[in-house]
């Protein structure tokens, strides 16, 4: 079964959580290792990428010793056609539409599809949004965030992706943002596109992922609180599995 439709039928029967892990924050030893407990804690997929700089081999090792400890997905979230691996189950075939940077749009893209398929992996269509305060995401991206008190702007982005034809949309706030995505401009994507939101950035609570999920999002993504705090990431996965 190809991965999204795996997700898909998991979201009928409830919303869906990921895991994202940064091969840059920690060895593959210890990526297995968050990756053993996000599992327990129920987590729909592991995401692994975010950061520059990564190295193939080292987005191969960690995919790898993530792929040891279980039967959980591993989908690729690569910044550029170096954050690939041909180890992992699917990759996000994502653009980032408020770049102002053509590369992060469509060249990087480019770099990658022929590597993509030959290797057969899976592509999974997404445009990448980035939503103030955009953190080191924004910077690395040379975006223009999406103002937080403008939700119109966003639902012009998601309905390009859906008119695309791109299969997700995602409203990033950026790893570490001191609040997530307003669910209000969750609610408002929502409401406009009938392809699945993926919501990620800030978001530390159960309290805060139960709200975004009731708002909307189909899929939460949590990366840093992973890291810093497991007993915080068991509770935002049984909330997001409640909402």
């Amino acid at each position: 079964m190809k991965v999204y439709d795996y997700l898909m039928g998991r979201r009928a029967k409830a919303h869906l959580h990921m895991t994202l892990i940064d091969p840059d924050r920690q060895s593959p030893s210890d990526a297995a290792m968050v990756a053993r407990e996000a599992a327990r804690a129920g987590t729909d997929a592991f995401m692994v990428g975010g950061s520059t700089g990564v190295t193939a081999s080292e987005v191969d090792a960690t995919v790898q010793a993530i792929k040891a400890t279980g039967d959980v997905p591993v989908i690729l979230f690569p910044s550029s056609a170096s954050g690939l691996s041909s180890h992992a189950d699917a990759v996000y075939f994502m653009t980032l539409l408020n770049s102002r940077d053509p590369r992060l749009i469509v060249g990087e893209q480019a770099r990658a599809a022929k590597t993509i398929r030959s290797w057969g992996l899976e592509t999974i269509s997404m445009a990448y949004l980035i939503v103030e305060p955009g953190m080191r995401a924004g910077e690395i991206g040379r975006a223009e965030p999406i103002p937080r008190d403008v939700p119109e702007a966003a639902v012009e982005y998601a309905l390009v992706a859906e008119m695309f034809g791109l299969q997700l949309v995602y409203l990033e706030a950026g790893s570490g943002a001191p609040e997530p995505v307003p669910p209000e401009m969750v609610r408002q994507v929502r409401a406009a596109v009938k392809i699945p939101v993926i919501v990620g950035g800030g978001i530390r609570t159960a309290t805060a992922a139960v709200e975004l999920a009731r708002a909307g999002a189909d899929i939460i993504v949590t990366g840093t609180v992973v890291e810093r705090e497991r007993d915080a990431l068991r509770e935002i996965v049984q909330a997001v599995k409640a909402a």
